[in-house]
């Protein structure tokens, strides 16, 4: 029998304790005799404003929180599966015990006057700082400009309502999460704009040897959304993108349990584009991840990701 008391540590943001409120709720749902606390942490990500290659990129979201786990001050962490790093694995003695039923994966236009991104005017300043969302807008809208934007959802929503942007590109699920689905003016299809890595999931991480959080988790976990991750995370791995890599891709579990994944490697203007796409049946997950990063190698992905400063 499990602990009756399992330590969640997060992020101190608000879509981080969000999150964690979805776990302690789909917790209590299915282990009503288990109680949950919560340690958020201030992680490097969220204090840090400015590029993310100047503090470990994608890490610096996870290494607080990473360091509670290892250090036993907590024993589950939620974590946005798109924020932790996939060139290198998970730090010695963790582990993912369940990713959670996925939320949707596209990306969302915040207008201040509800207009769509095909209707912006020359011109308008687009609040992002990912250089997915910027490499896609410059081979599809060539006319807008993409202006430096960090910091959490909130604190982004408060910025363009001060003026320093004329339109937002968030993830869908993440204003969902915060409670703010008013704020969405268009979401965008994933054939506009393709999701990063690990879009709308949330993983639960563990020590590795603590077998019975593992098996009380684990039940949290959605298997279609297990296989689409591994598949992506592979991808990436295989790739070993760094967070100045215009990289995106999702791969979807269809009904009769075929498997796809779409990818693409961008140049940071937008001007090249390798796109690679396969079916794998009921083919292993990382197998598929492994193959669609092959076929983008064989392109020159390699040549691409190393010519962009990290």
């Amino acid at each position: 029998m499990p602990a009756d008391l399992i330590r969640i540590v997060s992020g101190d943001s608000p879509m981080a304790l969000a999150q964690v409120e979805r776990v302690r709720a789909e917790l209590a749902a299915l282990h009503p005799g288990i109680a949950t606390t919560v340690l958020p942490v201030k992680t490097t990500g969220d204090k840090w404003m400015g590029d993310l290659s100047q503090v470990e990129g994608k890490g610096a979201f996870t290494k607080e929180v990473d360091a509670a786990i290892l250090a036993g001050e907590a024993d589950l962490a939620v974590h946005c599966v798109k924020d932790v790093p996939a060139d290198r694995p998970l730090p010695a003695g963790t582990t993912f015990a369940a990713f959670l039923k996925r939320d949707d994966i596209r990306d969302a236009l915040v207008h201040p006057d509800g207009l769509t991104l095909d209707r912006l005017p020359a011109g308008t300043r687009v609040g992002t700082s990912s250089v997915r969302r910027i490499a896609q807008l410059a081979a599809a809208h060539p006319h807008l400009t993409c202006v430096p934007i960090r910091g959490n959802a909130n604190s982004r929503l408060e910025k363009l309502a001060r003026g320093e942007a004329d339109a937002l590109l968030l993830a869908a699920a993440g204003l969902h999460r915060i409670g703010r689905p008013d704020a969405i003016t268009e979401i965008i299809s994933v054939d506009a704009l393709m999701p990063p890595i690990g879009a709308g999931t949330l993983a639960l991480q563990c020590r590795q040897d603590d077998t019975d959080l593992i098996e009380t988790v684990s039940a949290l976990g959605d298997p279609d959304t297990h296989r689409e991750t591994l598949a992506e995370r592979m991808l990436l791995h295989v790739l070993q993108g760094h967070c100045n890599s215009p990289i995106a891709g999702y791969a979807r579990a269809e009904r009769s349990g075929d498997l796809s994944l779409r990818a693409s490697v961008f140049t940071p203007d937008g001007k090249v584009v390798l796109n690679a796409h396969e079916w794998a049946g009921r083919l292993d997950s990382a197998t598929l991840g492994t193959s669609v990063a092959v076929a983008l190698l064989r392109q020159g992905a390699r040549e691409l990701i190393d010519s962009i400063p990290h």
